[in-house]
């Protein structure tokens, strides 16, 4: 199944931060997640882009995405993307990405990228797909012996739309 039409997405408010916190804790095992003081943090820093992915009242997913740098060599990197476990593969994940790319290409964002952990092969899949490249690597950013890849990808497809 793929993104049903009452799959809404809105801005993430002050509000929304402990239940963002509570689906963080189902997505992520340590040293994975955030602590609800990191999460209120980068979910409330200036140029935060906060999305929330909701259907029918229910809450599936989220994204932040943080800002940096002064135009015209503003980037953009994603903090964090959740979609609860029950409704995974069906689309929701790619929505949050493409409307987090859109609204920072808006912003200004030439270009965006992300952390993945080496072994998370179906996030590095994922990410591929999207067309992301795998930049480099950087030892024990999780905790020692656990690596990430450094993904990026150009907003200028977006940006030149704009």
């Amino acid at each position: 199944m793929t993104i049903t039409a009452s799959l809404q997405l809105r801005p993430g408010l002050p509000a929304d931060v402990q239940a963002m916190y509570a689906l963080d804790l189902l997505c992520f095992d340590e040293p994975f997640r955030f602590d609800l003081r990191s999460m209120k943090r980068f979910s409330s820093q200036p140029g935060a882009i906060v999305l929330l992915a909701e259907t029918e009242g229910a809450f599936l997913g989220f994204i932040i995405v943080q800002l940096s740098g002064r135009l015209p060599n503003r980037k953009a990197y994603i903090v964090t993307l959740d979609v609860h476990p029950s409704v995974r593969r069906r689309g929701i994940a790619h929505y949050l990405i493409s409307e987090a790319e859109r609204s920072a290409a808006v912003a200004g964002a030439t270009s965006i990228y992300l952390h993945v952990y080496t072994e998370n092969v179906p996030a590095l899949n994922f990410y591929g797909r999207l067309g992301y490249s795998r930049l480099l690597r950087n030892p024990d950013l999780y905790a020692s012996g656990m690596d990430a890849w450094t993904y990026h990808k150009s907003l200028a497809a977006i940006t030149s739309g704009l």
